[in-house]
């Protein structure tokens, strides 16, 4: 690596003498970055310039980031040879503009956002799943709410999570309680009709959190709805 380097090098500075020389502008070898462009975080190209960013370095410290990247850009509507890449990559694009994604619904039963994530609440969520469910709001959100309200109020909390055994847990990979069915394929959603609108809003284009072994065909009939735990009454 150090022997290409040099060898850049000495074609840069023939080139920058030969500037010199044809418009008398001062040059120098030092104001030139000689580093190969080897890892490129992003590619922005409007009608003149591209953008590449490249080269990112992330310094860690006890309490902030230090993240710093190199910029090349270049004017390439002059260049007939960038100018014909430039279109290339338009012509593929318009190509591929069709071109659906992998994941455009959710293979049945498959349910793996339910075990990955915590959907938020607001007030207006824990309200419907008490009422689907026969509960006041504050029984609701005792019961299956682990709360912990935002900045402005409107998020109240994430839906809980339970372990196999149906015991509480913390753990993110832990299914949501609300979660039905043996294993994967024969999920379903205890609340469907009264699912938190994290849920509802969810899209499963472009999920890459999928059980890719399920079939994309087919579908099968849900079980039981969630019922809440009866609670034993205190005997006198």
């Amino acid at each position: 690596m150090q022997e290409t380097i040099d060898l850049i090098a000495h074609r840069e500075l023939r080139n920058l003498r030969r500037y010199t020389r044809e418009t008398g502008q001062p040059t120098t070898i030092g104001q030139l970055d000689l580093d190969p462009m080897t890892n490129v975080q992003s590619i922005e190209i409007d009608e003149e310039h591209i953008t590449v960013q490249y080269n990112k370095q992330t310094k860690r410290r006890y309490n902030a980031n230090e993240i710093t990247h190199k910029e090349w850009v270049y004017k390439y509507n002059d260049d007939a040879e960038f100018v014909d890449a430039v279109r290339r990559v338009i012509e593929l694009s318009r190509k591929h503009m069709y071109d659906l994604p992998q994941n455009l619904s959710c293979p049945p039963g498959c349910a793996e956002c339910c075990s990955g994530y915590e959907p938020f609440v607001n007030r207006g969520d824990v309200q419907r799943i008490a009422d689907h469910l026969g509960m006041t709001y504050d029984e609701a959100m005792a019961e299956y709410v682990v709360a912990r309200e935002s900045a402005d109020g409107f998020v109240v909390g994430w839906l809980r999570k339970v372990d196999e055994e149906g015991a509480r847990s913390e753990e993110a990979e832990h299914k949501c309680v609300f979660l039905m069915g043996s294993r994967s394929g024969r999920h379903y959603c205890g609340i469907y009709e009264a699912r938190p609108s994290d849920c509802r809003e969810f899209t499963p284009v472009g999920c890459e959190d999928v059980d890719w072994s399920l079939p994309r065909h087919g579908q099968y009939k849900t079980g039981k709805p969630f019922a809440p735990k009866r609670r034993r009454s205190a005997k006198s």
